[in-house]
């Protein structure tokens, strides 16, 4: 009697949950938008199509739970980008749980920023800029192209190389950082990065990528080091096992931008080149949020055009910070020069 009781009362949970074997297919999340900008707030249904009774309902995003008041959630979240609410809940005694993405953005719109030339150096005409990172004085810069790629250490005062490294000619150079007596560089599409000494460039070892689509820039916040890949993530990598731990997301406060190439990590803020534009990200490097875009246009003009010149590809790339000096240092694939320059907001 109590198997035959409890085969009837499945079958009547199945039958009220409309026959389906996943109850979770009954309910829906409706949202008043899909974007929703920072600390806004977001009007949020859970829609039940059979109006079967349920009990105990939270909501979470990135496992943190979120609390509702009058039908709306209050989006205050440290990282933003592509977001997944969860409405997780109960039927009798069964967890049902159901999603819905939305895109959480900025709260406000990037200032503008411009540039003030300070200084301008030679620089190699034969270097296709991938990288540049100061270190004890030093520049050290990488350089792209298959069968040109580099490491090199620069005195950029001079433009003279001091050291380099000629990479395989079956890989293309990406972006570096500087961390712990440690160089690290990227490749473009090989999936593989490699660490050096960074007091004479022997390799230490190889790495490779994880989830991260390709190799494009790197910098660092003496904790963990940041990589671009091509996309909208800019990811964190473990400096040890080169693992990557998670992702921040670049937006602004109307979009999902996916253009960050060269990286420099200052003060909590991560600059970042776009690619092939004639200007610059300031990147919160928790929240993912552009704060500022500096415009370089008409720093390009200043540069005379050499015999590697390629008119579609020699464009701005390439920053580092001088910490001493507190100027950036920018440059180009392929430029004559390099530019000591400081940032301020445009009037």
């Amino acid at each position: 009697m109590g198997k035959l009781f409890s085969i009837s009362g499945a079958l009547l949970f199945f039958l009220a949950c409309g026959g389906n074997a996943d109850p979770a297919k009954n309910f829906s999340i409706q949202l008043e938008n899909k974007t929703i900008q920072q600390n806004g707030q977001l009007g949020v249904t859970l829609k039940n199509k059979k109006d079967i009774e349920i009990s105990d309902l939270h909501y979470y995003i990135d496992d943190k739970e979120m609390p509702v008041e009058n039908g709306k959630l209050t989006l205050d979240l440290p990282a933003l980008g592509n977001k997944t609410l969860v409405a997780k809940f109960k039927i009798e005694e069964q967890n049902v749980a159901v999603e819905k993405d939305f895109r959480l953005l900025a709260a406000a719109a990037p200032e503008v920023y411009t540039y003030e030339i300070v200084n301008s150096y030679p620089h190699d005409t034969g270097a296709y800029t991938q990288g540049l990172e100061f270190h004890e004085g030093t520049l050290y810069e990488s350089t792209g192209k298959k069968g040109a790629s580099t490491v090199r250490k620069v005195n950029f005062e001079t433009g003279e190389v001091l050291q380099q490294i000629d990479m395989d000619a079956s890989v293309f150079g990406e972006g570096i950082t500087i961390m712990n007596d440690k160089l690290y560089q990227l490749t473009w599409q090989s999936g593989l990065g490699y660490v050096y000494d960074i007091s004479n460039l022997e390799k230490i070892k190889n790495f490779t990528y994880g989830k991260s689509r390709e190799g494009w820039g790197l910098c660092h916040d003496d904790e963990k080091i940041f990589k671009s890949d091509g996309t909208e993530k800019i990811w964190f990598l473990d400096p040890e096992t080169l693992e990557e731990q998670g992702y921040i997301e670049t937006v602004t406060n109307k979009s999902i931008f996916n253009m960050a190439n060269e990286l420099e990590y200052v003060n909590g803020k991560i600059y970042a080149n776009v690619y092939q534009k004639e200007s610059m990200m300031i990147i919160d490097a928790t929240s993912g949020a552009i704060e500022g875009v500096i415009n370089f246009g008409g720093l390009k003009s200043k540069v005379k055009k050499g015999p590697e010149w390629d008119e579609g590809n020699s464009v701005l790339n390439g920053v580092a910070y001088h910490p001493e000096r507190e100027t950036f240092f920018v440059t180009g694939k392929n430029w004559d020069k390099l530019f000591e320059v400081e940032i301020r907001k445009k009037d």
